[in-house]
């Protein structure tokens, strides 16, 4: 059928309006190709098969709704219409939702954040704060008509009454709720408290999902207030849970790992007093036996005691010393009476030996005098300065010949050898 001549605009125009009226509400699943996310908020990317690709563009307001962040590689069902840029001639697929194939959006989203936040560093153990001994002040940030609230609430007032405790309201769900439960956050760290509590009771996935999000778990990371994580049940593991520095499984296990209980505190402190009293028991005793055994010590030797000591033995040596002259004196008394007697049988003794003595000597004195002894005819012969026999002198020598009175110096003329 021959329509006639048109013109490029009036063709564009016919395509368009085909296109978009009959392709509206449909959904193209494909590969991610190329993706750009522009300043303005906007989405533009392209998905493919093996033979062909189809441009996309997700506006603003539906961008803002995606959980996840598209990727190159990603296999995805993309759900939208048909719309031809008529000054290009070009179509697109005007895209409102996205949904990884296979899997849930939310799947996804939760791990790129946690694959995102891992690599920053957030869950690194050397960045959590410790866990204070004693909590005096805690901070609750969660919904304030919340059972969870009145759960813990319950669990302190059984456990710990002197607990000062400031709920922080916040919302725990839906739209803008994980920019209000950062927004907490940063006012409970200012507060001055202990410890924080941030959480809220079981739910479904998406109602938890504010627990999921990039700007809470940026807003625990900054904190300098030691922050327990405490949402959902045991099986929720929240993004949350992995930056905080302790993570409860339900928001009354919560209170229960941080504070202590007081019932199990006051029997500790009964036994520690019954321990003190004992300890101090034994201190005591110990120390009043080193008492005496001190004070024992000290009696034994006390100036007092040793100036006794001495004045004891000064007196058993004085009493000594008197014995021993008395003793002494009674000998002495008894030499003394026969003295003189003594005395005088001595020197009568001692006058008869030197007499005795004197009348020796003048014997020996008599018997070894020179002159008695000279006999008439004899001389002593000196020769050379020496004495000798006569039968030493030869002719021609001269010697002397000396007496007991009278010395002659001689020559020997002749020598005769007499024979008898």
């Amino acid at each position: 059928m021959n329509i006639g001549t048109m013109t490029v605009s009036s063709l564009n125009i016919k395509i368009k309006s085909l296109l978009e009226t009959t392709f509206m509400h449909i959904t193209v699943e494909g590969e991610v190709s190329s993706v750009t996310y522009h300043s303005s908020g906007h989405i533009y990317f392209s998905i493919k098969d093996k033979e062909s690709s189809l441009k996309c563009v997700m506006f603003r307001s539906n961008a803002s709704r995606m959980k996840f962040k598209l990727e190159c590689g990603q296999h995805v069902v993309v759900n939208g219409s048909i719309s031809v840029y008529t000054p290009r001639g070009e179509y697109q697929l005007m895209t409102v939702s996205v949904e990884p194939f296979g899997q849930g959006a939310l799947a996804v989203a939760y791990e790129q954040l946690k694959e995102k936040l891992q690599k920053k560093g957030y869950f690194d153990v050397q960045q959590k704060r410790p866990q204070p001994k004693y909590i005096k002040k805690l901070a609750l940030v969660t919904a304030s008509n919340s059972a969870a609230l009145q759960d813990m609430l319950k669990i302190i007032d059984k456990r710990w009454r002197l607990l000062e405790v400031v709920v922080v309201d916040t919302l725990v769900q839906g739209d803008n709720s994980a920019s209000q439960i950062a927004e907490a956050l940063e006012f409970a760290d200012t507060l001055g408290c202990d410890a924080i509590v941030v959480g809220r009771g079981g739910g479904s996935k998406e109602d938890l999902w504010a627990f999921n999000e990039e700007v809470v778990a940026d807003a625990i990371f900054k904190l300098n207030t030691f922050v327990v994580s405490a949402v959902g049940h045991e099986v929720d593991i929240l993004i949350s849970d992995f930056v905080a520095d302790l993570r409860a499984p339900t928001p009354s296990a919560a209170i229960e790992m941080i504070l202590p209980d007081q019932n199990e505190l006051l029997y500790t402190l009964s036994e520690l007093q019954n321990r003190y009293v004992r300890t101090i028991g034994q201190i005591v005793l110990n120390k009043e036996q080193g008492l005496k055994a001190l004070i024992q010590e000290f009696a034994r030797n006390s100036i007092s005691r040793k100036i006794s000591m001495v004045e004891k033995e000064f007196k058993s040596l004085e009493d000594e010393f008197q014995r021993a002259i008395e003793y002494k004196m009674r000998q002495f008394e008894s030499k003394v009476t026969h003295l003189p007697q003594v005395l005088r049988e001595n020197f009568e003794y001692a006058l008869q030996f030197k007499s005795q003595t004197l009348n020796s000597l003048e014997q020996k004195m008599k018997l070894y005098d020179p002159k008695l002894k000279q006999k008439d005819g004899w001389a002593e012969i000196v020769f050379n300065g020496k004495r000798v026999a006569l039968s030493k002198i030869t002719e021609n020598d001269r010697f002397i010949l000396a007496d007991t009175s009278v010395k002659l110096e001689v020559v020997c003329l002749r020598k005769e050898n007499i024979v008898l």
